[in-house]
């Protein structure tokens, strides 16, 4: 009898399969519901389920951190600070791996190149830092993650006075501050 009861509870069974079901054809003229309402179990959770395989082990140094390239920079045209729909994808790789790291938090600087005054460039810079945390909010990643600073000229990644170089330096570059 023991062995029957021992047996029963190890019993494994399938998990039902949660296909949509298919709408029915309406005859009454009003829209028909897909069923999917029905099928809600519960609450969203706060925080998304990442399986532990996704979670990978950062290095404690944030200098090291950094030096790593989780996160890509995106670039601008002149004198624009619109995100170009190039990098949106990468802005979308950027927020997903913020989203698998919920402890970083981000300064994103906003540089431009050595063209302009001074005063254009910094103004610049921050429209552009403002722009990419904009568009990484709208992403999903909680504001409060999420720092700007512009440098304008000031702190150009390509030292040189021609398109290859000015081009380079008219960015958003992402700096890990913290864990």
């Amino acid at each position: 009898m023991l062995l029957v009861l021992g047996l029963g509870a190890c019993k494994s069974t399938k998990a039902p399969s949660k296909a949509t079901p298919t709408p029915k054809p309406s005859t009454s003229g009003t829209t028909p519901t897909t069923g999917i309402e029905e099928e809600i179990v519960g609450e969203p959770t706060a925080e998304p389920l990442v399986s532990e395989e996704v979670r990978e082990e950062l290095p404690e140094d944030l200098a090291v951190l950094n030096a790593a390239g989780y996160l890509e920079d995106v670039f601008f045209d002149t004198n624009l600070y619109d995100i170009k729909p190039e990098y949106r994808d990468a802005l979308a790789r950027n927020a997903a791996w913020l989203q698998q790291h919920r402890t970083i938090q981000i300064l994103v600087e906003g540089h431009c190149d050595e063209r302009n005054t001074r005063e254009y460039n910094l103004a610049l810079g921050e429209r552009r830092a403002a722009a990419v945390r904009d568009y990484l909010i709208f992403l999903g990643v909680a504001p409060e993650r999420l720092r700007t600073i512009s440098y304008g000229e000031e702190k150009p990644f390509e030292l040189g006075s021609g398109e290859e170089s000015w081009k380079l330096n008219r960015r958003a570059h992402f700096v890990i501050t913290g864990r």
